[in-house]
């Protein structure tokens, strides 16, 4: 059971390492994470200065500077095993960092536009479109799954466990399997 619930966590992490290698290098270096930051602030359109845009660059920062701790490199980049690896002990260390919450957090901000602390339907569709360049049929199909309520709304709540699920969860039908696509 371990080897399976390692196959579906490496598998989520390997998708979101090719989502995030801008370049497509195979490696992942802080102009990776900078671009990933610019693609939200461009898809939304946020200030620089606005803090939504200011608290998702710091956590970008955080987050890069926690991988390279974790992934126990001299350089400054990161090839996907080590990515994966980072990822893992970074997602379950807390001394500095939770990067199943802050991410979630400054994310979720983001996302939600019109700050009902919900997203919609619609604010997930740009997010999907905008951010992340997914207009495949079946996209939508994660907001069902994300809305574990069924109250057609992404809570903050239901968006921080997704999170959570994405980094944690060995369940490849758990509702954070589907940032990056089905494992």
């Amino acid at each position: 059971m371990t080897a399976a619930t390692q196959d579906v966590i490496t598998t989520k992490l390997e998708r979101q390492f090719d989502a995030t290698d801008a370049n497509q290098d195979g490696y992942l270096d802080w102009t990776d994470y900078q671009k990933l930051a610019d693609r939200y602030i461009e898809a939304y359109k946020l200030d620089k200065n606005d803090r939504r845009a200011r608290a998702l660059q710091v956590f970008c920062q955080i987050y890069w500077l926690e991988l390279l701790r974790h992934a126990g490199v001299d350089g400054d980049r990161l090839t996907k095993e080590q990515y994966v690896t980072a990822n893992r002990l970074a997602a379950i260390d807390t001394s500095r960092l939770n990067v199943t919450e802050g991410g979630g957090h400054a994310i979720f901000d983001v996302i939600d536009v019109d700050g009902d602390n919900e997203i919609s339907r619609d604010e997930f569709a740009r997010f999907l479109r905008d951010v992340w360049k997914s207009d495949a049929p079946d996209a939508m199909d994660s907001f069902t799954k994300l809305d574990t309520d069924g109250d057609d709304a992404i809570s903050r709540h239901e968006f921080i466990r997704a999170v959570r699920e994405h980094f944690l969860s060995n369940d490849p039908d758990a509702p954070g399997s589907l940032f990056f696509g089905r494992v």
